[in-house]
């Protein structure tokens, strides 16, 4: 037998009439013989194209597209019921009237995948900035207290120890989210680390997951092209916080804590959300004059990463994060933190973070034996890029040089964003440089001059430390061009997406790659290494 056989479509209406999302149910018209309640359910689509016969069809309201206008596709592709939210006449199938059917969609996820967050340790991790790397941070630690984590992040998916790569969206759909968390029971991990965005969460990706652990990053300017306002925004982090309250049958064996920075300006909002839901809270933060729970009395950096002197209720000592930035000494308080609220032992919490020596696309350092640093980051928010920034300015000093920056800001989104961005790298680097960051089908232009409006209020002057240059290849070009021997460069925005966004379509990108071999235009290789034989080979 298959993992969901015995599913009927009379379970999941059921299931729907319990969450109180049930509105009706409506036989075909035509045949008498659809909507059996022991009709077994063979999959839960949120995608015409993608019905199978025995699937059940959620038909979503969106912005481009209505999924109503597929669900006659859907039927005849062989959907033995469709989820909608109003009426669909002359369909031969059954229809299940709901409320909404986002949530619809997450309850019969869920319910398809015999709700395996119930059997798992679920950490989610929202925030606007540092949400992968504390994911990376949070599994390691596990993985070194000998619990096997999962991970579903920005960079990929992680099931029972393999990687399978970028999905497409940080927060996938609910039955996409709902199958991996399956996945990942099923490969024997213990824990499942879920990057919640502010889209995954108002969305209803990751409803009907039952978190034990909410980490709350940060919160700064980003997605008001969603959202609307702050407030909305927020409020759309704060879900995960108030999905904190215990389940109405049997618990876990882990108490349901928030994890909160307590040094964001928002952290009281988030701590009230969490004890409104009954969780306990556990606050972290790296600057000492903030009262928190988790701590860093001492931070000192390198170019390899930095140390920092734990400070938490159970224990005291140095932490070694082979992550350059001091940015990332929050990331690392931040799964200190879920090992104090899961009861971890201190030196397997220690084990993990050091473990961690990169994620792809953040703060990943291009070696090709030039006499300046070049960074690959995905910062790409006002907050992150001033962070990113800030974090690499210490090294820049030491060695006496400055900081170059190369950014953009994606068409079709946040625009209110784009002169903050700007102003936030022309306070801080010696050199701008702007480019294309998914364009999409905006103008191009345009989107540059709205950056540049805030480097200039800086004082950056164009022709001069501000440069505005759409092609991203030939943007990149110019700014290593620009670097001293003892600049840091950093290319931000990208990190490790691996198409860029056009009026045309996707188009293959690799950011890194492109860097080295801008580097190697230049004159400069890898350094060599040497293989099992001791022979030469790039590093």
């Amino acid at each position: 037998m298959g993992e969901h056989d015995g599913r009927r479509l009379g379970e999941l209406i059921e299931r729907l009439s319990a969450r109180g999302v049930l509105r009706g149910v409506l036989r075909g018209v035509l045949s008498p013989a659809t909507g059996d309640a022991d009709a077994p359910v063979r999959g839960i689509h949120f995608d015409s194209r993608r019905v199978e016969p025995g699937g059940v069809f959620v038909a979503i309201p969106g912005t481009y597209a209505d999924g109503h206008d597929f669900a006659a596709a859907a039927a005849g592709r062989g959907a033995i019921a469709l989820i909608v939210e109003r009426e669909l006449p002359g369909i031969a199938v059954s229809q299940l009237v709901v409320e909404a059917a986002r949530p619809a969609l997450a309850i019969a996820a869920a319910w398809y995948e015999g709700d395996p967050s119930a059997r798992l340790g679920i950490v989610g991790v929202t925030g606007t900035d540092g949400k992968t790397t504390t994911c990376h941070l949070v599994a390691a630690v596990l993985r070194a207290a000998g619990l096997p984590a999962g991970l579903v992040t920005t960079v990929g998916v992680t099931i029972g120890g393999r990687e399978h790569g970028y999905t497409g969206h940080t927060t996938p759909e609910a039955p996409i989210v709902q199958a991996q968390l399956s996945a990942m029971l099923a490969a024997g991990d213990r824990f499942a680390i879920v990057e919640s965005t502010s889209h995954g969460l108002a969305l209803d990706r990751v409803a009907e997951i039952e978190f034990d652990v909410a980490v709350l990053t940060n919160i700064s300017h980003e997605h008001l092209d969603l959202h609307g306002t702050p407030g909305a925004y927020r409020a759309a982090k704060r879900r995960l916080f108030e999905w904190l309250a215990p389940p109405a049958g049997a618990g876990k064996e882990w108490p349901k804590t928030a994890v909160i920075n307590g040094a964001d300006e928002w952290a009281d909002e988030f701590i009230r959300a969490a004890r409104t839901a009954g969780a306990r809270v556990i606050t972290y933060a790296a600057d000492p004059a903030v009262a928190a729970d988790v701590s860093a009395r001492r931070l000192d950096e390198r170019w390899d990463g930095l140390t920092i002197d734990a400070v938490t209720p159970r224990w005291q000592a140095p932490v070694e994060v082979r992550l350059p930035g001091s940015f990332n000494a929050l990331n690392a308080l931040a799964a200190i933190a879920v090992g104090e609220a899961l009861g971890l032992e201190p030196d397997a919490i220690r084990t993990g973070i050091a473990a961690v020596s990169g994620v792809d696309g953040r703060m990943e350092r291009i070696e090709a034996g030039q006499p300046f640093a070049v960074f690959v980051d995905f910062a790409h928010t006002p907050g992150a890029l001033a962070a990113a920034l800030d974090g690499l300015a210490p090294l820049a000093r030491a060695r006496g040089g400055g900081l170059i920056s190369l950014f953009g800001s994606p068409g079709r989104r946040d625009i209110a964003k784009r002169p903050m961005m700007g102003r936030a790298a022309g306070e801080r680097s010696r050199v701008v440089v702007l480019t294309d960051d998914d364009p999409r089908d905006d103008d191009r232009q345009q989107i540059l001059e709205q950056i540049a409006r805030g480097a200039e209020a800086a004082g950056r002057r164009r022709g001069h430390d501000l440069f505005l240059i759409p092609d991203r290849a030939a943007a990149i070009r110019h700014a290593l061009s620009l670097a001293r021997s003892a600049d840091i460069v950093l290319l931000a925005g990208k990190g490790h997406e691996a198409t860029l966004a056009t009026a045309e379509g996707p188009v293959a990108w690799d950011e890194a790659a492109v860097a080295r071999a801008a580097l190697a235009e230049m004159g400069f290789a890898p350094p060599l290494t040497r293989d099992a034989q001791g022979e030469a080979m790039p590093r």
